[in-house]
């Protein structure tokens, strides 16, 4: 095939395996989150050919994930198709599939459907996976809430919850259901915060016939401190605050065992359960970083060069959540799993490509810290700045709300997430409510999940590519799926205690060195959104 040249504004090859031997270099990002995109806004201005993959057609905003999940947002509020993204940038082409391997002697890409993409440079930003660290029962009761298919899952659960106990409160406690989130970072936080939210307004709004005194949202943290990565008067006043809207938050309590009717805790404690929503950490198994060459750091994060490079392949580069991204000169430990991290590190790697075509050294990457944010609730949240004071209460609520609006992709996003927030400021009415029955028929083939986390140890190690379940952040990798829950109907709450239960073990240290099930959800989005 004869290369097409590239010309300033021009077309470039629509087949994204046409050699590029004579034309322009031909660079692959694998995922569509914070650090995919960055790194092809960046691409899109150099003479290459850039050819976007994902399995979803769609970015997802996951800091707002959480709002879906409780029916504060429609889906569509948070996704953006990454086609309309990239619409105008006609050095960029997108391929709707799934990356199965990568030949790194060949630099060639293998999808699903057995289909090549060759590369000259490629930037893998496949982030992570919800990670539930080995603790029985998790995988296939728990409810994750990483990507925009789980937070669906979960809306439609809670809110079938809600209608069942209201049909039939004597399944229920006498209509008093119980809610569980694991992990007491910024995604627990705020989802449990809107978890008393919702309950409060079906109770006001929707006349639901359900106990308000005696439902329960329990908030489950294996460390001594909600917010982990944050400050820890910022941990301390979202405990505060979230104790006083009527969340019961316990600190220094792993689970041991999730079950179809609550949790088992690491001193033998039962917890009855309705809906058991997992934050409890991430983890970079069961996506396409982890068959990367190279050494791994906590949580699987693959260990890179200075530049963000892979060691030994200095044209492949990792971004965002899937690499141990590191702070700079000076500094060994690796940067915290946060939207700021990947864009930035998203931008580095573009601009390395582009320092190699010109035939320039490549520079050390430096994380520039903006500071942390995450919303508890209503006129509530918490804004870390690097200097400063922080930031909390309405103060920090609404720099909570103005950051997501500029971050948010898309106007005609932005433009409906402010009219929703200004009508809910104003009239506090319920959101879109709705449980949508293709949910779970959506993945259904993965609603029977094995017993135990498919995404780490040997047996996942043995499992071809293709069938590993995963997925980067916001579930916009090209890398894997996400394990879903299976899609049976809520248990009743008041269910008994399993009988002859055995005694727990002591739970298994996470790779942040929390408990098992418990600690802080270590990436930004969802959860702590980074300045």
């Amino acid at each position: 095939m004869t290369p097409v040249p590239l010309e300033p504004g021009g077309p470039v090859p629509s087949d994204p395996s046409a050699d590029g031997v004579g034309g322009p270099e031909r660079v692959v990002v694998v995922g569509a989150g914070f650090a995919g995109l960055n790194a092809v806004r960046h691409l899109a201005r150099q003479p290459v050919a850039v050819t976007i993959v994902d399995h979803h057609n769609f970015h997802t905003f996951q800091p707002l994930l959480y709002q879906v999940a409780t029916a504060g947002l429609e889906p569509a509020d948070v996704a953006y198709p990454v086609r309309t993204i990239f619409g105008r940038e006609h050095n960029v082409v997108f391929r709707h599939g799934q990356v199965a391997s990568v030949d790194l002697e060949a630099r060639t890409l293998v999808l699903e459907d057995g289909a090549t993409i060759p590369y000259d440079a490629l930037v893998v930003a496949t982030g992570a996976t919800t990670g539930y660290f080995g603790v029985p029962g998790a995988v296939r009761h728990a409810l994750p809430l990483y990507t925009l298919a789980d937070a669906r899952r979960v809306r439609n659960r809670v809110l079938g919850c809600l209608e069942a106990a209201d049909a039939r409160p004597e399944d229920f406690d006498g209509g008093a259901p119980s809610f569980v989130v694991v992990g007491g970072g910024a995604t627990g936080v705020e989802t449990s915060g809107a978890l008393v939210e919702l309950l409060d307004l079906s109770v006001r709004r929707d006349r639901l016939r359900i106990d308000p005194e005696r439902t329960r949202v329990h908030l489950l943290e294996a460390g001594d401190r909600l917010l982990g990565g944050f400050r820890p008067e910022a941990g301390s006043y979202a405990q505060a605050t979230l104790q006083s809207r009527g969340v019961d938050v316990r600190l220094e309590t792993p689970v041991a065992e999730v079950t179809d009717r609550g949790v088992r805790l690491a001193d033998g404690t039962w917890l009855p359960a309705t809906v058991v929503v997992w934050a409890g950490g991430v983890t970079v198994d069961g996506t396409l970083a982890a068959g990367l060459a190279g050494r791994r750091g906590r949580g699987g994060r693959v260990l890179l060069e200075p530049d963000l490079s892979l060691p030994g392949h200095p044209e492949v580069f990792v971004a965002g959540d899937a690499g141990a991204v590191p702070w700079g000169p000076g500094r060994t430990d690796p940067t915290p799993q946060v939207a700021q991290v990947a864009i930035q590190s998203g931008r580095h790697a573009a601009e390395q490509i582009g320092r190699r075509r010109q035939g320039l050294p490549t520079t050390a990457f430096r994380y520039h810290d903006k500071g942390l944010m995450a919303t508890i609730g209503r006129h509530a949240a918490v804004a870390q700045l690097r200097r400063g004071p922080l930031l909390r209460g309405t103060l920090g609520w609404l720099a909570w709300l103005g950051l997501h609006l500029v971050y948010l992709v898309g106007f005609r996003n932005r433009a409906v997430v402010l009219i929703n927030w200004f009508w809910r400021y104003l009239d506090w009415p319920s959101g879109p409510r709705l449980i949508v029955a293709d949910v779970d028929a959506e993945s259904e083939d993965e609603a029977h999940a094995p017993p135990d986390d498919p995404g780490t140890g040997p047996a996942a190690a043995a499992q071809p590519a293709a069938r590993r379940r995963g997925g980067k952040r916001g579930g916009t990798t090209g890398t894997g799926r996400s394990t879903k829950a299976p899609a049976a109907a809520p248990p009743p709450a008041a269910a008994p205690e399993p009988a002859a239960a055995p005694e727990p073990a002591a739970a298994p240290a996470a790779p942040d060195g929390s408990g098992a099930g418990g600690g802080s959800q270590d990436a930004a989005p969802p959860g702590a959104t980074s300045a």
